[in-house]
């Protein structure tokens, strides 16, 4: 399977120094006002791709993600994956002290480095997988040399234990705006159909490659028949928030603790000035801006 190159490759190091100094100020501003404490209601969803020492600006280290877990477990939060996130906004209460994981691609190091901080501490995550990746019929665009990903021996054996569980991220990882119907249809029902033939149990939610997304994307979710699909637009998801554009926000590898700590509590539920103009410019003008969908029931 080949297809052109779509402009999902990682920004030039420059740019994540530059968002990582952006972070750190509001992280700061953050501690001086909310006094380092979290808002109560809703659920965050956090999101990675890699734990791994390698140079990547996609992998958080290992030490640094033991410690992100850490401070979550100190400090009493319940971490569960996306589906059940979903259910329990779903509920009538609000929900409170509570952390959704999520990691895009299904890289191998998410089983050698996370999985053993996950279960320590008893949490649980969502892993969302391309499926013609992983067999190997296209790749991400973005490595001259890709990572190791794990196989569908090893993921059917850790979606049976069940701390990590899998999910769909399209077919191929495409810039799904950038497809035609027909294409864009296929990637998405195409995804979901493939794990489940390789799980051989219902897959419920699915993952906007690199969070792009618009009404028909959407669309194209509910009629394949998802329960649920996550963007990467920041922010907390309550009772109100639209099922199929739950708000995620990214922990990056060049994230402090303080970082992660104003992340889990509140200080980054906007997007960092300017990050519209630059994912239009990057990506391309035809790129939709999803804060009407995700505001949606």
């Amino acid at each position: 399977m080949t297809r052109e190159p779509t402009g999902l490759e990682v920004a030039p190091a420059p740019f994540y120094a530059a968002k990582a100094l952006l972070t750190r100020g509001r992280s700061a501003a953050w501690l001086v006002r909310a006094g380092g404490r979290s808002q109560p209601d809703g659920i965050r969803i956090l999101f990675y791709h890699r734990v791994s020492p390698e140079r990547d600006e996609l992998a958080v280290t290992p030490g640094r993600f033991a410690r992100q877990m850490r401070y979550l477990a100190d400090e009493g939060y319940a971490v569960v994956d996306v589906l059940a996130a979903a259910a329990m906004l779903g509920g009538d209460a609000p929900v409170r002290k509570t952390v959704a994981l999520s990691f895009d691609d299904g890289y191998l190091d998410v089983a050698e480095h996370g999985l053993p901080v996950l279960a320590e501490h008893g949490f649980r995550a969502t892993v969302f997988v391309p499926p013609a990746v992983l067999d190997g019929d296209a790749t991400f665009e973005w490595y001259d040399e890709q990572p190791a990903l794990l196989d569908w021996n090893r993921i059917r054996e850790l979606d049976r234990e069940g701390v990590l569980s899998f999910e769909a991220h399209s077919l191929t990882h495409p810039n799904l705006l950038r497809l035609g119907d027909d294409d864009a249809r296929a990637e998405i029902s195409g995804s979901k159909a493939a794990l489940e033939a390789r799980l051989e149990r219902p897959v419920e939610a699915f993952s906007y490659p690199a969070g792009l997304y618009g009404e028909r994307e959407r669309r194209y979710v509910i009629e394949a028949g998802f329960r649920v699909a996550v963007s990467c637009e920041p922010g907390v998801n309550d009772a109100a928030t639209d099922r199929f554009a739950l708000r995620r926000r990214q922990i990056d590898a060049r994230d402090s603790l303080l970082d992660f700590k104003a992340k889990v509590g509140g200080g980054h539920d906007s997007p960092l000035p300017l990050r519209d103009l630059y994912r239009r410019s990057r990506f391309g003008a035809d790129v939709e801006t999803p804060a009407a969908a995700s505001s949606r029931r």
